[in-house]
């Protein structure tokens, strides 16, 4: 079964008792509460859909200490399924990850209705959801605990650029975008596999790492398992790319880069690629790439390109010696790229001329 990540609250008689606009009280059962906050815990997000007026209901929410738990949300009049679909939408998550609780079967059909693949739940079953197993993740990592921070980042991300006046390349270049990279630790395990499973336009090959794999990976001696952090003057995008290498003498093996689609618009596996091969460079070190072409991933090849990368069949074993160093009958693509630009150091501006994706700079440290 699907997991979840986003459970939407419907708000009078559902995530509190009573009625905002005919009662003058309203309370949240203590059990509702719990169900909040350990959902929240494990990394589900939360939002509300409701048929209120706005200022009178979030001052309710803020009264009640809940506030700061939902993202997104949508108070006014509109139909709970345009809600619902709204707030997928600024979260771009797929239907079959939403899940909608209200106490009204009407309102309920009607979701299911028009929104047929979004999982909907009664009223009373609020506090036993965190039970069930599509609000179980199998893990939770660090991250999971911070996800609502990352989105609530996005919220005022999105807010400040719905007001900037110029183009998305202008207020790209207003964000001081900074990108860390680092050696992965046991604690980002949970969030590197969960990025090789679940991102696929943004996945060179598709290939999913199972935690006993990294592990592995992380006490080999000759790979390197890297993630990449990206913030800006907004907040954190948390992890959101990782680059598993395999060395040898000689040649570096990028096995697989995958980052996340919340940060395509801002050319970051590009920018991963360049930094990679000015690291290759200067460990006087050529580097190839593992490639396989799927339906999704279009843009991914993009990157590689854009990066200096082309097609491995394009090398004799003569012009280039690390095709014995990486041979294999796998079936996966290899692309190579010559090593050809100066070495750089570690830590660098790197002013990000990456076509019509994304125009701005990212300081890579």
């Amino acid at each position: 079964m699907d997991m979840v990540k986003c459970l939407i609250w419907d708000l009078d008689d559902t995530l509190w008792q009573g009625v905002i606009l005919e009662d003058r009280h309203v309370t949240v059962r203590e059990e509702i509460r719990e169900a909040v906050v350990e959902l929240d815990r494990r990394g589900i997000l939360q939002s509300v859909a409701s048929r209120n007026d706005h200022d009178q209901a979030w001052e309710w929410l803020e009264k009640l200490g809940l506030a700061e738990y939902f993202v997104f949300p949508r108070i006014g009049w509109s139909r709970k399924s345009d809600s619902v679909r709204e707030i997928a939408d600024e979260l771009g998550f797929a239907r079959h990850t939403i899940a909608f609780i209200d106490d009204q079967p009407a309102e309920r059909a009607e979701v299911n209705h028009y929104l047929p693949e979004v999982r909907c739940y009664r009223a009373d079953q609020g506090p036993v959801l965190p039970s069930l197993p599509e609000f179980t993740p199998a893990a939770v990592n660090a991250e999971s605990r911070l996800r609502r921070s990352l989105y609530r980042a996005q919220e005022r991300r999105a807010a400040h650029r719905d007001v900037f006046e110029g183009t998305d390349a202008d207020f790209l270049r207003t964000l001081d975008l900074r990108l860390a990279i680092r050696r992965a630790t046991d604690d980002d395990l949970g969030r590197v596999e969960e990025l090789t499973l679940r991102t696929s336009q943004m996945n060179a090959t598709g290939v999913h790492y199972s935690d006993a794999d990294l592990r592995g990976l992380l006490a080999s001696p000759s790979h390197e398992v890297l993630v990449a952090w990206l913030r800006d003057r907004f907040g954190s995008h948390g992890a959101i790319g990782i680059m598993l290498l395999d060395k040898h003498p000689g040649t570096w093996h990028l096995k697989l880069l995958a980052t996340s689609c919340r940060v395509v618009t801002f050319g970051v596996g590009t920018v991963l690629l360049r930094w990679l091969a000015n690291q290759a460079t200067t460990a006087r070190a050529h580097l190839v790439a593992d490639f396989l072409r799927t339906d999704r991933n279009r843009i991914m090849e993009i990157a590689y390109r854009f990066a200096g990368f082309t097609d491995f069949a394009g090398f004799t074993d003569d012009e280039c010696s690390c095709r014995r160093a990486v041979a294999a009958d796998d079936g996966v693509a290899r692309l190579h790229l010559v090593a050809t630009s100066q070495p750089l150091p570690t830590t660098m501006r790197v002013d990000a001329d990456l076509g019509e994706a994304s125009v701005g700079a990212l300081r890579v440290c």
